[in-house]
């Protein structure tokens, strides 16, 4: 990959966007994960007002720090960046508290994960409509096209999506090339849904290297029973993922009237 064209094509499809649709920049939430941290990086060299929005909900300790780190580099080299902290912690709490009790289980446990996301992307949409912002999603391709790993209407709710056609690998070259900090490159992945230390591999199965392998098989239209060991079991959870998440992926379906009915 050519790393310094990619990022400026990126920057400039940004720029472009965002004049087009008339709006002043753009707002995002930084995580202290890499994907947030190219997505912002890109988006303030455009030179267009760029708002960093951290929203920790029972954070671990070691993502907000990362976070507050990237956006005080951020704000060093671009003087369009601002910062805004939203501790949505109680808030999350609130909304529990006026659910039906339901015993624990995966489901709960996943739902409440998923509120989170929820909760974070319907305070971002605020400051859009706040400011004139554009939403910027921070998935890449792996974890939007490829396993379906992000939540509806979570982050996977904005109006664009500048890093979606780079697979992971590349996200960590560009995000070498621009210079993000070294803490955020060496972190493992982590949705920071559930609260506690498991990383996206954990909950997966699978790191990303071996999702792209997967992907890549896929494409070139292989199946499971060509593999063994390792790769065969990488690759059914591949399949799996991107199967049951495909409602992910597709437009919402109509349900298209019959002519004749109207």
């Amino acid at each position: 990959m050519n790393t310094k064209k990619v990022a400026e094509y990126i920057i400039n499809w940004l720029k472009e966007y965002a004049t087009n649709a008339k709006a002043n920049g753009f707002v995002l939430g930084v995580s202290g994960g890499i994907d947030s941290a190219l997505t912002s990086t890109l988006c303030a060299r455009t030179g267009l007002p760029t708002l960093c929005v951290e929203m920790p909900i029972h954070q671990a300790e070691s993502q907000v720090s990362r976070a507050e780190e990237h956006i005080k580099q951020l704000k060093e080299r671009f003087s369009n960046v601002s910062e805004a902290r939203v501790n949505l912690t109680s808030t999350f709490e609130d909304f529990k508290n006026v659910l039906p009790e339901v015993e624990m289980s995966t489901k709960l446990d996943l739902s409440l994960a998923n509120t989170r996301a929820r909760l974070r992307m319907t305070t971002l949409y605020y400051f859009a409509g706040l400011h004139g912002l554009l939403v910027a999603g921070t998935g890449n391709k792996v974890e939007d096209f490829g396993v379906g790993f992000y939540t509806k209407y979570g982050d996977g709710g904005v109006d664009l999506s500048p890093i979606a056609d780079l697979m992971k690998s590349e996200v960590y070259d560009l995000a070498a090339y621009l210079e993000v900090s070294s803490s955020i490159q060496k972190a493992q992945p982590t949705d920071g849904l559930f609260g506690d230390s498991r990383t996206d591999e954990d909950q997966i199965g699978a790191s990303y290297d071996e999702l792209e392998w997967a992907m890549q098989m896929q494409d070139e239209n292989k199946t499971a029973d060509e593999f063994s060991g390792r790769e065969k079991s990488v690759f059914k959870i591949y399949n799996h993922l991107n199967s049951i998440n495909q409602h992910k992926m597709m437009p919402i379906p109509i349900c298209k009237i019959p002519k004749e009915f109207l």
